[in-house]
């Protein structure tokens, strides 16, 4: 997923380092860019298929709401402890899950934004040299998809979990519920957030909890807030 990308060849290069790999299934996320155009067409070097398949999202929520994995890029250091995977054991755990697998990469001169972070599960940083860690967009992807393509290309027998994560729209809607209750029991002011919100969300993308561990979590609020009431 390529989110607010404003240099359409870099589209067409992001398709191509793909398609090398393996890989066909590309979205963008609010492009900057026009798109299609004959540039991203001209970069892509003949994955014209795999242009012509792009879906596109108004947002990131959206674009990644059946994914029980998300992985989202970043160069620079945050001051949330998000865990972070290089590329190689990115896809490591790409091969060991099972289920619809996001890998997100920002924007060109910013990345993501931390608010877009929040909504993965987890980051991956391409280890740079620390004088120079500047990075091509398609540059990024096609380091990325090598170690995708690697990881399936080893003999190796992997076990699949016996229960997928839950998908990041049931996630969401846990996170707004574990909100309204936190701010129902008086344990989190919106006004004043302090990144509440933003370490719960570290913790349990951390934890990739089933459906079924995210049903009792959300009955644990709920008779939390009849409780309230009650009283």
């Amino acid at each position: 997923m390529l989110v607010g990308t404003t240099h359409a060849g870099n589209i067409g290069g992001a398709a191509r380092a793909m398609l090398n790999m393996g890989l066909t299934r590309l979205v963008l996320v609010q492009p900057q860019a026009l798109f299609p155009c004959a540039e991203a067409t001209a970069r892509a070097s003949g994955a014209d298929d795999l242009l012509e398949n792009v879906q596109v999202f108004d947002s990131l929520q959206d674009a990644v709401q059946d994914c029980i994995l998300v992985f989202g890029t970043t160069a620079r250091e945050r001051s949330v402890a998000w865990q972070i995977f290089d590329p190689e054991s990115c896809a490591k755990k790409i091969k060991e899950t099972s289920g619809e697998i996001a890998i997100v990469f920002g924007r060109e001169h910013s990345g993501l934004t931390n608010e877009e972070l929040d909504v993965c599960h987890a980051a991956v940083k391409i280890p740079t040299n620390s004088q120079f860690s500047s990075l091509n967009l398609a540059a990024a992807v096609q380091v990325v998809s090598y170690e995708i393509h690697k990881a399936h290309l080893i003999s190796e027998t992997h076990l699949k979990p016996r229960h997928p994560s839950a998908p990041a729209k049931e996630l969401e809607m846990f996170y707004a519920h574990l909100e309204q209750t936190l701010i129902e029991i008086g344990l989190h002011n919106p006004e004043k957030p302090r990144r509440t919100m933003r370490k719960l969300r570290s913790f349990f993308n951390r934890s990739q909890p089933d459906s079924s561990e995210l049903a009792l979590l959300r009955g644990i609020l709920t008779e939390t807030q009849r409780s309230i009431k009650v009283k």
